[in-house]
């Protein structure tokens, strides 16, 4: 069995991958999984993670506040300065250029507190970074909208604190109570969790990709290009900051993470709550929905190698 947990940590990307291009070339294979369940399949992820991790790890964390907000300030003026950038460098229709932004503009995802623990990063700093930017984003989000693409959304503040609430801070904790009253248990279980976390990852990249197969395919090369460029940046730049600071390595790889993968989701229910008379606004945000999950994957076995 550990041999077999083994095999499925390695090929992480390369198998992620496979489930993608399966999923787009055969919706059907994913398609009847609706993608209500992706929030509670990654409700498991967070609980996986809560039995590696220690409430001491959470201490070190918030007893340093300024690597939280640091790595948040770089989010919200890389992603957003990138996303506008590219809309200009490209010159993108209005449309599709609204839609890059408003995922520039999102706070981080909760795929990149998977990401970060699969790439052996600090997983307590991107927990505090996705907690910190989640409840930034009602106020900072309409407002880098607005400055960047000229127009102001609404962003539901309750609905998305309840999901990280839900989706990361209850499973992480339950995570935390096991490891505390059960540790005999915990302790077996730990050597199979990146390889349960990557099926996982697999399952809703199949659901992802499955359910967008039509907006994947009639994007375009030119708007796929684009988010591959502003999710590969983000990494990037968001290590170099990391380096710059002279933060750990855990650290760095930990921002790198949060700041190249967004809440694509939220850019999505954005552009056709707000944006209906612009169709195209969704796709960007479903594209990066689907990338930002194989990239990461990618960058995982890039930084625990």
């Amino acid at each position: 069995m550990k041999q077999i947990c083994g095999f499925i940590s390695r090929w992480m990307a390369a198998l992620v991958l496979l489930v993608a291009l399966i999923a787009l070339v055969e919706p059907d294979t994913f398609v009847h999984i609706d993608t209500w369940y992706i929030n509670p399949i990654l409700g498991l992820i967070m609980f996986g993670m809560g039995l590696t991790l220690s409430a001491q790890d959470f201490h070190i964390v918030f007893s340093r506040p300024k690597d939280v907000l640091l790595g948040c300030l770089a989010q919200f003026t890389i992603m957003p300065l990138l996303a506008w950038l590219l809309a200009k460098a490209f010159a993108l229709p209005e449309e599709l250029a609204l839609g890059v932004i408003l995922v520039g503009c999102c706070p981080g995802g909760t795929s990149s507190n998977v990401i970060t623990f699969l790439a052996k990063g600090d997983l307590a700093l991107s927990v505090g970074m996705t907690a910190t930017s989640t409840v930034l984003a009602p106020v900072l989000t309409p407002l880098l909208v607005w400055l960047l693409a000229g127009t102001m959304v609404d962003v539901d503040t309750i609905g998305m604190l309840m999901s990280i609430l839900y989706v990361v801070i209850a499973p992480i904790a339950g995570g935390l109570l096991c490891q505390r009253f059960i540790p005999k248990l915990t302790e077996k279980l730990v050597a199979y969790l990146p390889a349960f976390s990557t099926l996982m990852i697999m399952m809703v990249v199949g659901i992802v990709v499955s359910h967008n197969a039509g907006k994947l395919l009639a994007g375009g090369v030119m708007i796929i290009l684009v988010v591959m460029l502003h999710n590969l940046s983000g990494y990037g730049i968001g290590y170099m900051i990391g380096r710059m600071l002279h933060l750990k390595k855990e650290k760095c790889i930990a921002v790198s993470i949060e700041v190249g993968m967004q809440n694509s989701g939220l850019a999505s229910s954005l552009a056709v709550l707000h944006f209906a008379v612009y169709p195209l606004a969704t796709i960007p945000g479903a594209i990066f929905s689907v990338w930002h999950n194989i990239s990461g994957a990618m960058m995982a076995k890039l930084y625990r190698s």
